[in-house]
Order: structure tokens, then sequence, then C-alpha cells
């Protein structure tokens, strides 16, 4: 029987709810037996690695309430033999590339998933698929290109040149910035007040053109800097989040695709390294 393809708004509407309901599936195998630790979401060779897709969650979550309650220790065939069945092991797929244009996207880059329709034949409706980001955080996430001045809002960290005085005031008016996604062991560059210096920080507030961003280390007794911002100030992105892939933006990646049981729209990706790019 012919699959049809889900249609990108259903995508959107159900993305949510996959990750809020937890979606078991997508979870790296616990194994069959009893807890063991998770096994290292990187493999020896730096590929990384995915383990275990569950087809049925609802297969998966009967058997582990079996295993819980004692009633069953994998001798049963009519359990084990449909437990087996349900396992698909992610690394065995082969990794493929992939592009298109995103239609919804949702989570964070810790299990994250991106919809996202790709070329089809002329005539048909363009297939959707969804591209799911390692639960560990350790798919490549990469989202750059222009946007508008409005998404600069508390809790947003930018990056940018400008000077200061010894009280925190930036000296000119910043004419452009990058929105940015600092990774885990960021070092702060060093700020200079009176020259100018790369920097980085957190926006705390914007009212009218100007903006307070809070320094990842204070300088001296400096711990905010309050910068005013040019009427034309360029914002871009440089970062790695998924709260910036928004619909419209092309979408390229490399992965691994499921479109068995289990599978969403015309495939499930299970993905390495994600580039989204903005649309000037």
């Amino acid at each position: 029987m012919r699959r049809c393809p889900t249609p990108p708004h259903a995508i959107a509407v159900t993305l949510a709810a996959l990750l809020l309901g937890g979606w078991l599936q997508q979870a790296p195998a616990q194994g069959y037996g009893p807890p063991a630790p998770p096994p290292s979401p990187i493999n020896d060779d730096g590929t990384i690695h995915w383990g275990t897709f569950y087809k049925s969650a609802s297969i998966q979550q009967a058997y582990e309430r079996l295993w819980n309650l004692g009633a069953c220790r994998g001798t049963n065939k009519r359990i084990t033999i449909p437990v087996e069945s349900n396992k698909m092991q992610i690394d065995s797929l082969p990794e493929s590339e992939f592009q298109g244009v995103v239609q919804a996207a949702t989570g964070t880059v810790a299990g994250g998933l991106i919809a996202f329709t790709a070329p089809g034949a002329v005539g048909d409706t363009p297939p959707t698929f969804v591209a799911q980001l390692h639960p560990a955080g350790v798919s490549g996430l990469q989202v750059s290109g222009p946007t508008s001045a409005a998404v600069l809002s508390p809790g947003v960290t930018v990056r940018l040149q400008t000077m200061i005085d010894q009280k925190g005031r930036g000296v000119d008016d910043v004419e452009s910035l990058e929105i940015v996604t600092p990774p885990q062991d960021f070092e702060p560059p060093t700020i200079e007040p009176g020259s100018r210096s790369e920097i980085v920080g957190r926006i705390t507030a914007v009212r009218g053109n100007t903006m307070t961003i809070q320094l990842p280390r204070p300088v001296g007794s400096l711990r905010r800097l309050f910068l005013p911002l040019s009427d034309n100030v360029v914002v871009r992105f440089d970062a790695a989040q998924v709260e910036y892939v928004t619909p419209g933006d092309r979408i390229s990646l490399t992965g691994r695709l499921w479109t068995g049981e289990g599978s969403m729209g015309a495939g499930t990706i299970f993905a390495s390294e994600v580039i989204v790019t903005k649309e000037p």
C-alpha cells in the first residue's frame, strides 16, 4: 500500500506534541534487560552514536512495564519476538545529504525536531521530512543569515565590536552585531574601556535605541553595558539554537533516513549536521 505523505501543516501541529509526549522511539537504546548506563553519544571514530529506534512506543513501554513487574525475563517468545522486531539500529542506516525549506521547528539542540519540505517531482506535492537532533545535544546545528532588529530581546546573546567608556556606555552607535550561541567552554574576550573591543553578552533590556547587555565576566566594576543602536543596525545570526529556526529558512543536512514504521511524514532523518540559512 502506498504511503500518503503527511501534509506540512499537520507536521507543524504534531511536532510540539511529540516532544511534550516524550516520543519514546527517539531515545537511544537502553537495552532489553536490567537498566544499564546509557552509551556514549559519540563513537570512538568521532561519529554520532544513535542506538535503537523503537518503531512502536507502546510495544516498548508494555515490555518495560512487564520487566519492572518481574513478569518477563526474556524467555517468552510471544513477548521477545515482537519486542526484537520493534527495534531498529539507527547507526546501521547509511548517511545521506538532504536539502529543503523549513516548515516548522520545536525543542532545543538536545532532541529538537525540524520539519522541512524537500524538492519533489514536477506536479507532485513536495515530500515533508522531519529532522531529529540527537537527545544528547551532539548533532551539529548552524543558523546563519540576516534578520530584523526586532529579534533583539532579553535573553538573546550578541557579539559586536564597539568602544565603551569607563561607565560602560557605548561611545558610538552600534552599526552591526551578531546573535550567537557561545560554546560551553566559551572564554569572553578582554574588554578595554576607551578602545574598540569585541563584546559578547546577554541582552537584559532594549529600550528605544539603547540595548543593555549583561557581561559573562565583570570588567572591573562593570557588569552591564549600555549600548546605543544605529537606526539601521544590521543584525545577523551565527547561532546554534533551534528556536532561531523559522518557516521559510533554507536547510541542508546530513543524516540517516528511516521511512519504515514509526517514521514521520516522508521519513525521519536522524541528523548529524544541520545548516540553516536565513533568506535576505
